[in-house]
């Protein structure tokens, strides 16, 4: 069993005992030495799941993260008993709660991590844990806080620099910032997505490892999470079923739909327009006001004459928009086709309307069941249109992302083999009846 440090912690969040082996088994073949059973996982499949992680790897530390918060001596035991080697307590919990659990592994041979999150991720609080007694300290980067794009390590910086034991650092770890953790002080670095949703587990860990070894950051592609400024390149990666799915089931814009043949991808904040059936005034005028990379969403009130046509999409192309959404009709469908430029509508028809000037220019409108505001994030592709709200969009591009990773293990997983049903265990969850 390693013991050196750096340490990387193989942790294993998964709510399915089988999907969490496959993974262990190939990254502890590349050379994995800690292996962590998570949270969803215990709670999930229980203490059986350390009984099973412990006869399948004998020979590697195995982790409990129990995020224990009461009884200490009980639930820690509990944990030795069934095979862990460190259990993990929180530093929200009481003093004497954390020390029952040291005491607990005194009796087992085993350690004890204190995890600091939320308001206990403090120096003072490091320090506090330090004296109980126990064996690590864990500061953990919360995953909702991650998909705010909040992944930074000054605290881990500060902690590791006031106490005298190992600190892990948990969230958001990848092959490109392993080295800034180290660099922060960072003993144990506790990576699952970055593993775990990957579709090749052994080159994942290879690729962190040599970042470790070699102290020098290893490009990937995947596993990060974005901020504002590479929002739009993280929601051109994904779908806007990956964007839905992140919203749970919700953004969808209903009965708009791409152009026939037209399945080009668009993503960018709204210039929104309110507009009569027919009247194509406000409509052309918005494409002045927008700017590059915006996208023109109109409410026409779902029906014709059209708003839009070949002339206004030139307009656009001059513009640099990067896609028009019409709760309303289009014509000149081919002209459109030609010029590449996405767009969206209710319906076709080759009757114009007249620019009366009805209407307002940024301002909430609704469309298909969803409140479009000016700075509105819109993403468009062959399954239709779905609306981030401007003040989530980080959030949601990080939470569609990780919805596009955990998918690829899965098409993994059945490409090995499996089935859909078979892999996620359907049955298993299905509400009892």
């Amino acid at each position: 069993m390693a013991k050196e440090f750096p340490a990387i912690q193989l942790a294993l969040d998964f709510t399915e005992i089988k999907r969490a082996l496959k993974v262990s088994r190939e990254a502890v073949e590349a050379g994995i030495d800690w292996v962590e059973a998570g949270t969803p996982l215990l709670k999930s499949e229980g203490l059986d799941a350390l009984r099973i992680l412990r006869k399948e790897f004998p020979g590697r530390k195995i982790i409990a993260d129990m995020k224990i918060m009461d009884t200490g001596r009980t639930e820690a035991e509990m944990a030795f008993k069934a095979g862990a080697d460190v259990v993990v307590v929180l530093g929200n919990a009481s003093d004497q709660t954390i020390k029952e659990a040291v005491e607990a592994s005194k009796n087992y041979g085993g350690e004890v991590m204190a995890d600091l999150m939320e308001g206990a991720a403090t120096v003072r609080r490091a320090k506090e844990v330090e004296k109980t007694g126990v064996h690590y300290i864990g500061v953990h980067i919360p995953i909702d806080r991650q998909m705010t794009g909040d992944v930074s390590f000054g605290l881990l910086k500060e902690i590791s620099s006031a106490v005298n034991i190992p600190v892990a650092i948990a969230g958001g770890l990848n092959s490109e910032n392993v080295i800034e953790a180290l660099k922060a002080g960072a003993s144990i670095l506790i990576i699952g997505g970055a593993i775990t949703k990957s579709a090749n587990v052994k080159e994942s860990v290879r690729a962190i490892k040599k970042a470790v070894r070699e102290k020098k950051a290893v490009k990937t592609g995947l596993y990060k999470r974005t901020s504002l400024d590479n929002v739009k390149k993280t929601l051109l990666q994904v779908s806007t079923s990956n964007i839905s799915d992140a919203m749970h089931r919700q953004g969808w814009m209903r009965d708009i739909f791409p152009l026939p043949a037209a399945d080009l991808k668009m993503v960018g904040p709204a210039v929104t327009v309110r507009t009569y059936p027919g009247d194509w005034a406000k409509p052309v005028e918005a494409i002045d006001i927008a700017r590059e990379g915006e996208i023109i969403v109109i409410d026409a009130g779902g029906a014709g004459p059209a708003v839009w046509g070949e002339l206004a999409t030139n307009s656009c192309m001059t513009k640099k928009v990067a896609g028009v959404v019409i709760y309303g009709g289009v014509r000149d469908t081919e002209d459109i086709k030609r010029m590449k430029l996405p767009v969206f509508a209710k319906l076709v028809c080759p009757e114009a309307g007249e620019p009366k000037g009805l209407g307002e220019i940024n301002v909430p409108v609704r469309i298909g069941g969803c409140v479009i505001s000016p700075g509105d994030w819109i993403a468009g592709d062959s399954d239709g249109v779905v609306v981030i709200p401007k003040e989530r969009v980080v959030e949601i591009a990080n939470r569609a992302m990780d919805v596009l990773e955990r998918e690829n293990r899965i098409r993994k997983e059945i490409k090995d083999g499996g089935t859909l049903s078979g892999v996620t265990e359907l049955l298993k969850w299905e509400k009892p009846r």
